[in-house]
């Protein structure tokens, strides 16, 4: 038994939990549990708990049902919000097929198979989330639970001790936050999640919305990851801080460079600019996802980078001069309803695709990229962001890069639940249609 293991066992006598969740993800991001017994979990460790996969959005087909759920000691946390009397605790899983094989379906592995390749090359990734949600008084039609605005300091009623409780809570099970405050949208918050590597933190936003919804729910309010909610308001991003170190060395950083960009940062940058359109269909899965991504505001459309221009889809922040460890770039795409674990898979390999291709970096953008013209931004080599997730689709159905990250299982299951989720939604008469059009056609 390993060190990771008996501090489990120990944990669990010591206070006094009584169900043990098992967590793992679906191919879109749900997220999945099964408890069992703490008498089950020691064998839970070494072997596994079987289950029918075929029951599991994008798992397996019913004739190839059968999957093993393995948990991995070192993501074990007690569940604060049920310590009431008999406590409950997490761990996340690795999924694997019944002969030991990791499962491809496995959101969990795909990353990792990510970070197994930039570790070969000597690198680990770092992640730090900021993470946008909104807090209603009502689901359908959804009522902002306040009127506040950007850092406003508001009185939000059953909600004013919110992002208070919240980040107790999270810090309660190890998730360290850097800083929250009221976003641009009436009802609408933003907690920051400090850096950690990729892995952790993919497991890490998992939690991060199950705390977010147990805190609403025990406040009688709830909470929404949904991108874009309101037509009227800014949507919900999860712009992502990345970086990459070799050991302690931040490879991002060059105090010898305009910018304070090493190669590598540049490289990295230059392939997360040309596959952006390709990898836009993950970082931004639901047909939602697009009405957020619709010009006009700081949620990016155009594949360009700059420093202080927030309508750039990479940004890249100034730090303190001799804080080489912050040097780090910003991916704006993203939305607070993503898969964390296939999105972070692809930025990393498209960024490491650059640096593997020696991509060279374009020119800095300083215009907001939404007010130029189509021939400007040609001549610029800006690239577009695909308009609605049916385009994105498009150009994803043809992306070598999305194909080698997800693997064939998760490429193609992925595409064709969007593509029926597209459909599906192409077919639906909306208010819009019917108030503008009932009338007078």
């Amino acid at each position: 038994m390993d060190r990771q293991t008996e501090y489990v066992l120990r944990s669990m006598e010591e206070r006094d939990i009584r169900f043990v969740r098992l967590w793992f993800t679906d191919v879109l991001g749900s997220l999945k549990s099964v408890a069992i017994a703490p008498a089950e979990v020691e064998g839970a460790i070494s072997e596994g708990v079987g289950f029918d996969g075929s029951a599991v959005e994008g798992f397996a087909r019913v004739f190839e049902s059968d999957m093993v759920a393995h948990p991995d000691p070192s993501t074990f946390q007690v569940l604060p919000w049920r310590q009431m009397e008999r406590g409950t605790a997490r761990m996340f899983c690795d999924i694997s097929l019944p002969d030991g094989s990791p499962s491809f379906a496995d959101p969990r592995y795909v990353l990792k198979r990510a970070l197994n390749r930039a570790a070969e090359a000597g690198f680990t990734f770092y992640i730090h989330p900021e993470v946008e949600f909104f807090l209603l008084r009502e689901l359908n039609p959804p009522v902002p639970l306040d009127e506040g605005g950007y850092f406003d300091h508001t009185t939000l009623g059953d909600g004013t001790d919110f992002r208070r409780d919240a980040i107790t809570m999270l810090e309660q099970m190890g998730i360290s936050v850097e800083f929250s405050h009221h976003e641009a949208a009436p009802g609408q918050h933003e907690i920051d999640l400090r850096y950690a590597d990729a892995l952790t933190m993919a497991d890490n936003i998992m939690t991060f919305r199950v705390v977010i919804r147990e805190v609403a729910v025990n406040q009688g309010i709830h909470a929404t990851f949904m991108p874009k909610p309101f037509s009227d308001f800014a949507g919900s991003g999860m712009h992502t801080h990345m970086s990459l170190f070799e050991g302690d060395t931040n490879a991002f950083y060059d105090g010898a460079d305009e910018y304070r960009l090493s190669k590598t940062a540049r490289h990295f940058i230059a392939g997360l600019l040309k596959h952006a359109p390709e990898i836009t269909a993950v970082t931004n899965q639901w047909v939602n996802s697009y009405k957020r991504l619709s010009g006009g505001s700081e949620a990016p459309t155009y594949a360009c980078w700059g420093r202080a221009n927030r309508s750039a889809l990479i940004r890249v922040p100034q730090f303190s001069p001799g804080k080489s460890s912050s040097a780090r770039i910003e991916y704006r795409a993203p939305d607070s309803a993503v898969n964390p674990y296939l999105a972070y898979a692809l930025m990393l390999n498209a960024g490491l695709a650059g640096i593997e291709g020696e991509y060279e970096l374009q020119e800095e953008t300083e215009d907001e990229v939404w007010r130029l013209s189509d021939r400007e931004r040609r001549s610029l080599g800006i690239q577009s962001l695909p308009r609605n997730l049916d385009e994105a689709l498009r150009i994803m159905e043809n992306s070598e890069l999305a194909a080698e990250t997800l693997g064939e299982h998760v490429f193609e299951y992925f595409m064709r639940n969007k593509r029926e989720e597209f459909e599906v939604y192409r077919a639906q008469v909306t208010p819009w249609e019917l108030e503008r059009h009932i009338r007078v056609l």
